[in-house]
C-alpha cells in the first residue's frame, strides 16, 4: 500500500453488536489465547490507515485504555452495523480523510493487505465490499468489511432514515466493487459463540 492512500483512509472497528449469542457484553474484550479479540483487530487494522476509532455505544470509558476515538451511533434504536459505518464516515470527513474502512471486531484474522486491496477494487462511487469462498468454493460477501467513502455518508444517512438496514442492498445502489480474498483458511471467520471462540484461540496457536 502507498504511504499516499494511507494518509486519505481512516479504520473504524465495529463494536457496536450486543453479543446475545454470547451471552452479552463486549464480544471484542473476550480472550483469544493470552489476547483479547479487539486485540488481534487493532494489531491488522492499524498500520492499514492513517487513524483508527471505535464504533460502540453506552459508556465509552470501558474502551479508553485503547486510547482510541469511540464513536456512538448517530441513530436511535441500534439500526445494525451500517449506522456504525456511517458513524465512521461522518468521523473520517471529520478528520479530512477521503474514505474510511470497516472491520468487524469478532474477526481477529483478516488480511493484512485488506486495505490495499479494497482500493484497489473500489466500484466507480469508491465503494468496495471484501469477499471470500465458503467451504463450497461459493464467493460469500463479506459486508462488514469495505471500504467507503465519506462522500457518500449523506445518501446512507437518508437510507438509514427511510428504514433500510441491509448493508448489499445500500451498496449494489452505488455499484460497489468486490475484492476477494483466498487464503487457506477463512480470514474472516468470525466469532459468535463460546465455541467459536474456542475455534478462533486453536487458529491463533497455528498461526503463532
Amino acid at each position: 500500500m502507498t504511504e499516499l492512500l494511507k494518509t486519505r483512509v481512516g479504520g473504524v472497528i465495529l463494536a457496536g453488536g450486543k453479543a446475545t449469542r454470547m451471552g452479552g457484553g463486549d464480544k471484542g474484550m473476550r480472550a483469544v489465547g493470552d489476547r483479547r479479540l479487539i486485540d488481534h483487530v487493532i494489531t491488522r487494522i492499524t498500520p492499514q490507515v492513517a487513524q483508527v476509532a471505535l464504533n460502540a455505544n453506552g459508556d465509552a470509558a470501558r474502551f479508553s485504555e485503547f486510547g482510541l476515538p469511540v464513536l456512538a451511533d448517530g441513530l436511535p434504536d441500534y439500526p445494525g452495523p451500517l449506522a456504525g459505518v456511517l458513524a465512521g464516515m461522518d468521523w473520517a470527513a471529520e478528520q479530512g480523510f477521503d474514505a474510511v474502512v470497516s472491520v468487524a471486531a469478532d474477526t481477529p484474522f483478516f488480511p493484512m493487505n485488506l486495505v490495499k486491496d479494497l482500493s484497489q477494487h473500489a466500484g466507480p462511487s469508491g465503494l468496495c465490499l471484501a469477499a471470500s469462498p465458503d467451504e463450497t468454493g461459493r464467493i460469500q460477501r463479506q459486508p462488514t468489511f469495505g471500504l467507503w467513502p465519506v462522500a457518500l455518508r449523506h445518501d446512507l444517512r437518508a437510507a438509514l432514515v427511510d428504514g433500510l438496514r441491509k448493508i448489499v442492498i445500500w451498496t449494489e445502489r452505488h455499484k460497489a466493487g468486490q475484492a476477494v480474498f483466498v487464503e487457506t483458511a477463512n480470514p474472516f471467520f468470525n466469532v459468535n459463540t463460546p465455541d467459536e471462540l474456542l475455534q478462533a484461540e486453536a487458529i491463533a496457536r497455528r498461526l503463532g
